[in-house]
């Protein structure tokens, strides 16, 4: 997760002490949050986001966050750059251990080996003081999942190139070109 860092959707959940069933978060972002949320994803815009997320204690001191994050956006196609709409939803999971945890001592920093699966759940991230921002953390997964190329259907380079190809200022000054 990035650190100290707060987003257009941020909500710090207080994790000191969770409800035994968990603490449920429900983050619907206002119209200036989305315009924020566009502008930092280089977006056309955001129409809704809504993120559901559920709080739960995990091991001994550790937090666990899931749930889903549900939104529709505007992006321009990477070859018209015409708008496209599309709707994301996307599976939230993050797994936090308190800095001073043994578990998270012993992480990276042991010296020992560690196996990593890349098919695997990411290796728990550490926080300190009593609260996590789980609205950050629904927003990296919104980020995650938007279409880094959108294209409109039917789209390609040839079929643009052929339609322009008469308009192009290429075009224009190979009709200056004199014959020889």
């Amino acid at each position: 997760m990035k650190e100290n860092t707060e987003t257009p959707v941020s909500f710090l959940a207080n994790v000191a002490r969770l409800p035994q069933k968990g603490l449920p978060v429900r983050i619907e972002a206002d119209t200036k949050q989305r315009a924020e949320l566009a502008k930092q994803h280089g977006l056309v815009s955001v129409g809704r986001y809504r993120a559901e997320l559920l709080v739960t204690s995990w091991k001994r001191h550790g937090v666990k966050v899931s749930g889903t994050v549900e939104a529709d956006i505007v992006q321009e196609c990477v070859v018209t750059l015409e708008p496209i709409e599309s709707s994301i939803s996307a599976e939230v999971s993050g797994l936090f251990l308190p800095e001073d945890s043994k578990l998270g001592r012993e992480g990276f920093h042991a010296g020992g080996e560690i196996l990593l699966d890349a098919d695997g759940p990411d290796a728990p991230e550490t926080f300190s003081g009593e609260t996590i921002d789980v609205g950050a953390l629904a927003e990296e997964f919104f980020e995650l999942a938007i279409d880094p190329y959108p294209r409109k259907q039917g789209a390609d380079i040839e079929t643009i190139e052929d339609e322009d190809r008469s308009d192009s200022p290429f075009a224009r000054l190979a009709a200056l070109k004199k014959p020889q």
